[in-house]
């Protein structure tokens, strides 16, 4: 199956989330920069990326205006720091959301800042470059590169 062109996945992005704002988009992700420099990229996942829902094929805000959500990841070993849960230990974190609000604190005002922008919930996880490579590359599960670079500097 043909990937998406990184053209395509914006477009879709900015249609989806961003209302076709680009200047709501560029100050998404520089917020998320200044607020977490040790990221040396971060990359949107999902639904926003590919119009449907993983789980089922529904399309984006199949439930209404606003239901889905945003999935963001910071990309480094040392924002790892942040997380307190992870899927794999050291490597991978489960996300900041509704259903783990507790396990990045310093995160929380980053979280509600980007909510406000997109005005729907905003998922924030954490990653180093090789699951993010294995996962985008290796399985070619879909991702918008906001900024940097995937790999360790």
């Amino acid at each position: 199956m043909a990937q998406p062109s990184d053209e395509d996945k914006l477009r879709s992005v900015l249609r989806l989330a961003f209302q076709n704002d680009r200047a709501k988009f560029d100050r998404f992700c520089q917020i998320t920069r200044d607020a977490v420099p040790e990221a040396h990229a971060a990359v949107l996942r999902g639904s926003s990326v590919t119009g449907k829902r993983h789980s089922d094929n529904a399309p984006f805000d199949a439930d209404g205006p606003g239901t889905s959500d945003l999935d963001l990841t910071l990309v480094g070993s040392d924002v790892l720091r942040y997380f307190s849960a992870f899927w794999i230990p050291a490597f991978h974190s489960k996300p900041l959301s509704d259903a783990d609000p507790d396990i990045a604190p310093a995160l929380v005002p980053l979280r509600a800042q980007l909510m406000d922008i997109v005005r729907r919930p905003v998922n924030i996880q954490g990653t180093c470059d090789w699951v993010q490579f294995f996962r985008g590359d290796i399985m070619e599960q879909p991702y918008l590169l906001l900024y940097g670079d995937v790999k360790e500097p």
